[in-house]
């Protein structure tokens, strides 16, 4: 599976109440018609508290992140390149958003993630990570399976999921180097509150995780958000 994944900031001058309510009701339906489209989430940042890790942020002041799942990279990009879908959805865009980047990516589920009923009980926490200079992409891949494996490790976590970045458009439509858009992967953690975040990074297991995350990465960005299946 493919899923691609908007990383927005609303219009200066909206209130988030109003950003929320259209980007949910307005855009969430224009969105939605994309062809293959398998399942289409709204991820909406309620803070931008690091929670539990002293960690570099990165410069990501995000107000949002939609994730649009299609089978393979192929649908993905017949969906978006030169429909007449895609200039709606531009234009749509550039009325509600001030910045909008796009990344592609491979998920892959280590901790198994709670039915869609479940989910909303829980507290997500999604957060970009970049890799330190001295690290190769493959290398950035390798340790984070062996991070998974030490996230698995940690009491408390509710679902784990990995997406590894592998295309970039810091402008939509326009595929970019690594170098402006530096961002390896995006985490999507749940837990049951916040208590159980903190509880779950200070114990034994997860100090030992991040001193792991320190020996490859340089930056985590985190935002607890409020999902939304739209699709």
């Amino acid at each position: 599976m493919t899923v691609r994944m908007g990383l927005i900031r609303k219009k200066a001058g909206w209130t988030f109440e109003d950003f929320d309510a259209y980007w949910h009701a307005s855009h969430g339906a224009l969105a939605r018609r994309a062809p293959h489209l398998r399942e289409y989430w709204q991820n909406l940042v309620l803070d931008r508290l690091q929670r539990g890790i002293e960690f570099e942020r990165g410069p990501w002041a995000l107000d949002g992140v939609s994730q649009l799942a299609f089978d393979n990279a192929s649908q993905s990009a017949q969906a978006f390149d030169g429909s007449s879908l895609a200039a709606e959805l531009v234009e749509d865009e550039r009325y509600f958003l001030d910045d909008l980047h796009i990344v592609t990516a491979e998920p892959s589920e280590v901790v198994a993630v709670p039915a869609q009923q479940e989910r909303s009980a829980l507290l997500k926490r999604m957060s970009i990570i970049t890799r330190l200079p001295t690290v190769s992409e493959e290398d950035f891949r390798r340790e984070w399976k062996i991070h998974g494996e030490l996230v698995k490790r940690m009491a408390g976590v509710s679902g784990y999921r990995q997406n590894v970045i592998v295309g970039r458009e810091r402008v939509k439509g326009r595929p970019c180097s690594y170098e402006e858009l530096p961002m390896d992967g995006i985490v999507e953690l749940w837990f049951k509150d916040a208590e159980t975040l903190e509880a779950a990074f200070s114990s034994e297991a997860g100090r030992k995780t991040m001193a792991h995350a320190k020996s490859f990465l340089s930056q985590i960005t985190a935002f607890a958000v409020s999902e939304r299946r739209i699709l």
